[in-house]
Parts: structure tokens; C-alpha cells; sequence
């Protein structure tokens, strides 16, 4: 694997700064950025939850810089927590930062739980590369079903999930005119205790099936 470099940093946010945390692969040039979003704010989420580093390592693993963040209200990140819509749009700011600060490389999203929730509805308004949701929360925060990501999108759930209901997720994503694939894990839980490296497995896999084209990476130049 590259090399990975931490950097913290505070990134312009509605709301006000928004504290991150740039896991960066130094591999001769980034071509690739992902952000990832944490679980619910007033349930404890933060951007260091074992999930989102994860999801994060996983991005890592395969030569990709990942972005982790606060929302706002969480850790040292300005603001009071809004409903998923603002935390929505901290979510685009994020976007906005990195295709500003690496105008080269496609951008994906990924989130867990809240955060997965949160993703799928910046995706739908960011256009980005690919798309990775960890149990999202789709009971919890209000998606719309008018307008749906169109990027590859993988949804991760365990079928013993005891607050994100596996059944409720495969309900809702059956109902959405472009199905995204599904990986169910048998045996895990909401919080994949004692599964993080098959959390990890399933997503390197899934990156390598779904390369991003040149044309998503000079879609934003």
C-alpha cells in the first residue's frame, strides 16, 4: 500500500468551519478523492467512529485519499446539528473543498448509517464518482426520491442490523427506479462489530469492479 499522510484541517462550511481529518496517499498524484460522513451527531457520531475510519482505510487501501469530517456541532466544527439538511450541505462544502484543492481527481462519497443517509442525498446533488453506503439510515432522515444518485452505488447492510432494520433498507431500495447493488452481510450487526475487515473486503472489491473512467475524473475540470 502507498504511503498515508494525516493531516487535520478546517474546511469552509454553511454554518462555519467544519474540523476534518485528510488521510492522503502519496502515490505521485491524486486522481482520486472520497469523502466519507459519520453517523448520527446526536448519537455520538464523529468522523474518527470505527465505521467511517474504515470506510475510509478501505478507500486508502486501494490508492485513494479519503476525507473524513465533523458535522456541524460535532467536535470542534461550528453550528448546531440541522435535521440531516444541513448537515447535507456540509457534506457538498466538503465536495466543493477537495475538487477545488485537487481540480484533477474524481470525487466519490461514502457514509455510514446517518451519515450513509446524508451521502445518498449529496450525491444526489453533486454528481460524483461512485457512491458507498454503509447501513444507511433511510428510516431516519428524509431522502428524496425525486432526484437519486446516478453513479455506481453500493449499499453495505449486516442482516442482524438492530437499529438500521435490514428488511427496511432492502424495502426501500427494491422501490428505486435504478436498484444499487446490494451486499448483505449474514451475522453482523449495525455497528459490524468483530466484521470491520469484511466491511473493508466488500468495499475494496467493489472498487476494483467499478473503476472510475477518465471522463468522471475530467468531468469537473
Amino acid at each position: 500500500m502507498s504511503r498515508i499522510t494525516t493531516e487535520t484541517s478546517f474546511i469552509p462550511g454553511p454554518a462555519g468551519p467544519l474540523e476534518a481529518l485528510i488521510n492522503a496517499v502519496e502515490n505521485g498524484g491524486t486522481t482520486e478523492v472520497a469523502v466519507v460522513c459519520h453517523p448520527h451527531p446526536l448519537h455520538g457520531g464523529t468522523m474518527t467512529n470505527k465505521v467511517a475510519h474504515m470506510l475510509a482505510k478501505s478507500f486508502n487501501v486501494v490508492g485513494i485519499t479519503a476525507i473524513r469530517f465533523n458535522f456541524r456541532g460535532v467536535g470542534r466544527s461550528a453550528g448546531t446539528y440541522a435535521d440531516g439538511i444541513g448537515e447535507t450541505d456540509d457534506a457538498l462544502a466538503v465536495i466543493e473543498w477537495a475538487r477545488q484543492r485537487w481540480p484533477d481527481a474524481a470525487v466519490s462519497l461514502a457514509g455510514f448509517s446517518f451519515g450513509g443517509a446524508v451521502a445518498i442525498r449529496a450525491a444526489s446533488l453533486s454528481d460524483p464518482a461512485r457512491l458507498i453506503t454503509a447501513a444507511p439510515a433511510v428510516d431516519r432522515v428524509h431522502v428524496p426520491l425525486a432526484q437519486l444518485p446516478r453513479c455506481p452505488w453500493l449499499v453495505i447492510q449486516g442482516d442482524e442490523d438492530e437499529i438500521v432494520a435490514a428488511d427496511v433498507v432492502q424495502s426501500w431500495i427494491q422501490k428505486l427506479p435504478i436498484v444499487p447493488e446490494l451486499a448483505l452481510l449474514r451475522g453482523v450487526g449495525h455497528f459490524f462489530h468483530g466484521r470491520l475487515n469484511e466491511l473493508q473486503d466488500t468495499v475494496t472489491a467493489w472498487l476494483a469492479r467499478h473503476p472510475v473512467a477518465v471522463a468522471e475524473q475530467d468531468r469537473h475540470l
